[in-house]
């Protein structure tokens, strides 16, 4: 309704109107939306965007089903985290219109000139990319090379490349979160901290670890040191081994921080060590960790809502398209702290 209360006439998109706001000729347009052949996909992928964006009421031919093609890479299927974060794309593709595909790639990180090289030369054309971006000069250059091609590019999860959109938790935050409550529940209890983590790969475990120390700078204490920070690649037995010997070393070790996504090996050592078990922060609610809770071996965890995480970067990524027009949020994700009372 107007402001008036009279319904304001609806004005009907032409061809015309398609064509200027995809930037192509009449022509190019009647042979897309009447599915005559002879136009690249890209310029198809310009046409259809524009119709869309503009309210074009002629529907897409069925030969360009899945013409938006949004591709999300990420790492270590083998994994809690990652496997939550892939069933939960899988569940938001099924539910997108025929027009859009949702493809999943999973790259090795462990090899970051390769993983460069895939987001500089994809197997297929891609309308959007989201991407688990290891902090490697190589790799953030591609990712920034594939924003300045004009789609848009969305960090999920860690953030290596600053200036670009990012869906995640503020992992600084995390960090600090941790530290205070380790600190907290552990006042008066005099003894060292120790943190392990994937490695310095991924710019979200370097938040984590600055937050993490800076509390315990801010909130300094002649009671507790924060004494070394180990990297376990995120690998069950080199958890074991680092965290053994760091407890051999310094016996009044009170406090454990798993940045990374490893917590096998740390719930395996700190399950034997029932005298004086350290108090344990980590991240990611599984079937795992919750076991670990209600056993009394692991003490809190943060989850950072996997499934928040993909829901929001598809959506940004069909904002920037001109898909959908809802504003999405740029703020952190909340990340949840579960403890074995609110399991």
């Amino acid at each position: 309704m107007s402001a008036l209360g009279v319904n304001k006439p609806v004005t009907k998109v032409t061809l015309k109107d398609v064509a200027r706001e995809a930037g192509v000729g009449t022509a190019t347009v009647e042979r897309v939306l009447n599915n005559r052949g002879g136009v690249r996909p890209e310029t198809v992928e310009k046409v259809f965007l524009a119709a869309r964006r503009l309210e074009y009421r002629q529907s897409l031919p069925v030969a360009h089903r899945g013409l938006i093609r949004i591709e999300v890479i990420l790492v270590r299927p083998e994994t809690s985290f990652y496997s939550r974060l892939n069933r939960a794309f899988e569940r938001i593709a099924a539910s997108l219109d025929d027009s859009i595909v949702v493809h999943r790639t999973f790259v090795r990180e462990n090899e970051p000139a390769q993983f460069a090289r895939y987001i500089a030369n994809p197997t297929a054309r891609r309308s959007a990319l989201i991407v688990v971006a290891p902090d490697h000069a190589d790799v953030v250059t591609s990712v920034r090379k594939a924003a300045g091609l004009g789609i848009p590019v969305v960090q999920i999860m860690t953030r290596p490349a600053p200036e670009l959109p990012y869906v995640g938790i503020d992992n600084y935050a995390a960090g600090r979160t941790a530290a205070h409550y380790m600190s907290g529940m552990l006042a008066q209890r005099p003894g060292s901290f120790v943190a392990l983590c994937h490695s310095g790969a991924y710019e979200n475990h370097k938040e984590r670890i600055r937050g993490f120390s800076a509390y315990l700078s801010d909130h300094a204490s002649n009671e507790h040191r924060f004494t070394e920070v180990m990297f376990d690649l995120d690998d069950e037995h080199n958890a074991i081994e680092l965290l053994q010997a760091a407890l051999r070393r310094e016996p009044g070790i009170i406090g454990v921080y798993s940045a990374g996504g490893d917590n096998k090996g740390v719930a395996r050592v700190l399950a034997a060590n029932k005298a004086g078990r350290p108090f344990w922060v980590g991240h990611e609610l599984t079937g795992q960790t919750q076991d670990y809770l209600r056993r009394g071996i692991m003490s809190i965890v943060l989850d950072q809502a996997p499934e928040v995480q993909a829901r929001r970067s598809i959506d940004l990524a069909l904002n920037r398209l001109g898909l959908i027009e809802v504003e999405v949020s740029t703020e952190p994700v909340r990340f949840l702290t579960i403890t074995r009372e609110n399991l």
